[in-house]
């Protein structure tokens, strides 16, 4: 890891900046070419939002999760903005959610990760232990 950089972590909806979300998300493997009001009604039905700032207040990491804040919590839109990754931001942030009061009581953690496993690691996250178990149904993302 690069040295670590001083970030100020932010969560709710109104502290979010959208515009600089859609942009980190719009090139994402995982959401090509997402339009700002996807991404905005995502956030609204989240249980929590996180975000990450410099101290100019420029927004430079964002993750949400999906929850019933008693049982379940899905992680989800865990980006960094290139120019700051490998410096800790994506580790603060899996730290800030994972220790939210909010979601204090949750005790099933998932996400899905195609490059990330070391990062996910360091907070405790490890391979799912029932693969066969799991199903999906999974469509295109609308254009």
């Amino acid at each position: 890891m690069n040295n670590k950089i001083d970030i100020i972590l932010k969560d709710g909806f109104g502290e979010m900046d959208f515009d600089k979300i859609t942009f980190m998300l719009k090139d994402a493997f995982w959401s090509i070419g997402i339009k700002k009001e996807e991404v905005i009604n995502g956030a609204k039905n989240s249980a929590l939002l996180v975000g990450a700032f410099t101290n100019e207040n420029i927004q430079i990491g964002f993750s949400r999760v999906i929850s019933d804040k008693t049982r379940f919590a899905y992680i989800l839109d865990v980006i960094v903005d290139e120019k700051f990754r490998k410096q800790g931001v994506g580790h603060d942030m899996m730290n800030y959610i994972l220790n939210h009061p909010d979601l204090k009581d949750v005790y099933q953690w998932l996400l899905i990760t195609k490059d990330a496993h070391g990062v996910y690691q360091k907070v405790g996250f490890n391979s799912i232990s029932r693969p066969k178990d799991w199903m999906e149904i999974w469509h295109k993302r609308p254009n």
